[in-house]
C-alpha cells in the first residue's frame, strides 16, 4: 500500500488535488581419424625392370573400398544450448549464474559459466554434441538443475529454469528476532527521502523484508503524519486551493486558508492511518510497496501496476489490497463530515475516489519502481 503515503502518501495528494482542479546467453571431436599409408620396405638393392602399366592391369587400380577422404563433408561436432532463467511466478531473473557440464565430468564445466541477461536469457556456444547438465544458481534462490541431448550442429532450446526462494534465507538475520529485523529495517525506511528532503517512507528495498508488527505500522504512519515536509506540502496545497477559490464556502482570508489546510490535513491523516495502519493491523496485511528492481522492464511494469490492487499479507502471500482500497473509500467519506456542504461527493462520487485512488497507486508505483530510488539517497542497498 503506497498510495496514501509516499510523497504525502501519493493519493492522498492526488485526491486533494482532484477536489482542488474537480480532478536476456574445445573440446572438439574430430569427426573422423584417418591413418593412411604405410612406409614401403626397400627390401631387395635391385629392381626388376619397370613394365608399363596397362590400362588392364589391376595394379593400376585403386583398392576396392577406398575412397578420397579429403571429399567426404565434415559433419559438425558441437551445437548450441541456450535457455531462460524464471521464477516461481514466471517472471525473468537476470545475473543467475549458469553451468553446462557433461554428466560423466560433472566437476569440469565444458565452457566458461554464463549469467542471464535482463531478459533472463543465456547461451552457450560450440557444445560439443552429447548429453549436457546445466546447474542455475541465483542469490536469494535454491539450485536448479536441467538436463538434455545435443545432436550436432543442433541449436537446443532449453525449458524455461523456473527457480523458487531458498528456504535457507528465511533467516533474515542471526541472533535476531523476527520483530527485531523488521525494526531496523522500519528504522532504514524512515531515512529515506526523495531529493534528501521528502518522506518516502512506505516503500522497501530490501530483498527479504520481515512483516510489521501493528505497533510499528502505526509508528510510520505516525511519523509520516508528522513530518515537517508533510506540514509544509500540506500548507502549499490549501494555499493553492484558497487561491483558485476551491471549496468557496470556507471563505477567503486567515480563517478561509486555515479550514482549507485542516481538511487537507484531515484528508491526508485518515488515509493515513486507515489504509496504513488500522486496516493493515486487522486484516494481517503489509502496507508497505516491495521495490522489484530486477527482470525485464516489461515484468516491472506489471508487477508496479498489480500491486495497486494486491499486497503481501503479514503471511508473506499475495492477496487483494483490502487495506489499500478500503482507506481511500474510508478517507473520502469521513471527508464530506467538513467540507463545505455544497463540495461533499456524495456515495457515487466516494466511490468513483476509490477507483481514482486505484489509478493514482499504479502510476506511484511505476514512479517507485522505475524513478524514485535513483533520486532517493540512504537507500539500503540488498
Amino acid at each position: 500500500m503506497i498510495s496514501s503515503k509516499k510523497v504525502l502518501c501519493t493519493t492522498s495528494v492526488l485526491r486533494l488535488v482532484r477536489r482542488s482542479v474537480l480532478g536476456s546467453q574445445r573440446v572438439l571431436w574430430l569427426s573422423l581419424i584417418f591413418a593412411s599409408g604405410v612406409l614401403p620396405v626397400q627390401a631387395q638393392t635391385q629392381q626388376a625392370p619397370a613394365v608399363p602399366a596397362t590400362k588392364n592391369d589391376p595394379s593400376n587400380q585403386p583398392a576396392a573400398g577406398t575412397s578420397d577422404v579429403a571429399n567426404l563433408p565434415k559433419v559438425p561436432s558441437v551445437g548450441t544450448v541456450k535457455g531462460t532463467v524464471v521464477d516461481r511466478t514466471g517472471a525473468v531473473v537476470s545475473g543467475a549464474h549458469i553451468r553446462i557440464v557433461q554428466p560423466i565430468h560433472q566437476d569440469q564445466p565444458l565452457l566458461p559459466d554464463a549469467l542471464s541477461d535482463n531478459d533472463g536469457q543465456f547461451s552457450f556456444l560450440n557444445v560439443p554434441a552429447g548429453s549436457f547438465q546445466l546447474t542455475v544458481t541465483a542469490t536469494g534462490f535454491g539450485t536448479q538443475t536441467s538436463s538434455g541431448n545435443l545432436h550436432p550442429g543442433e541449436i537446443y532450446t532449453a525449458p524455461p529454469i523456473a527457480l523458487t526462494v531458498a528456504t535457507a534465507l528465511t533467516e533474515v538475520q542471526v541472533g535476531l528476532s523476527q520483530v527485531e529485523v523488521a525494526q531496523q529495517q522500519v528504522e532504514d525506511e524512515e531515512k529515506q527521502r526523495v531529493l534528501g528532503f521528502i518522506p518516502n517512507f512506505y516503500v522497501s528495498y530490501d530483498p527479504h523484508p520481515a512483516p510489521l508488527t501493528s505497533k510499528q505500522k502505526f509508528g510510520l504512519a505516525w511519523k509520516t503524519t508528522i513530518d515537517p515536509v508533510s506540514f509544509a506540502l500540506i500548507g502549499v496545497i490549501a494555499g493553492i486551493q484558497q487561491s483558485q477559490n476551491q471549496f468557496s464556502g470556507y471563505g477567503q482570508g486567515a480563517e478561509g486558508y486555515g479550514k482549507r489546510y485542516g481538511a487537507s490535513y484531515a484528508n491526508f491523516v485518515s488515509g493515513t492511518f486507515i489504509g496504513g495502519a488500522i486496516l493493515p493491523s486487522i486484516l494481517k496485511q503489509d502496507p508497505r510497496y516491495f521495490y522489484k528492481g530486477t527482470g525485464s522492464k516489461r515484468s516491472r511494469i506489471l508487477y508496479a501496476i498489480a500491486t495497486s490492487v494486491i499486497c503481501k499479507g503479514d503471511n508473506g502471500r499475495w492477496q487483494p489490497n483490502y487495506s489499500s482500497i478500503g482507506g481511500n473509500l474510508a478517507a473520502g467519506a469521513i471527508s464530506n463530515l467538513y467540507y463545505p456542504e455544497k463540495d461533499r461527493d456524495g456515495v457515487g462520487l466516494t466511490f468513483e475516489g476509490g477507483a481514482i485512488g486505484i489509478g493514482a497507486t499504479a502510476g506511484a508505483n511505476l514512479i517507485e519502481e522505475f524513478l524514485i530510488r535513483k533520486l532517493t539517497p540512504n537507500v539500503q542497498k540488498p
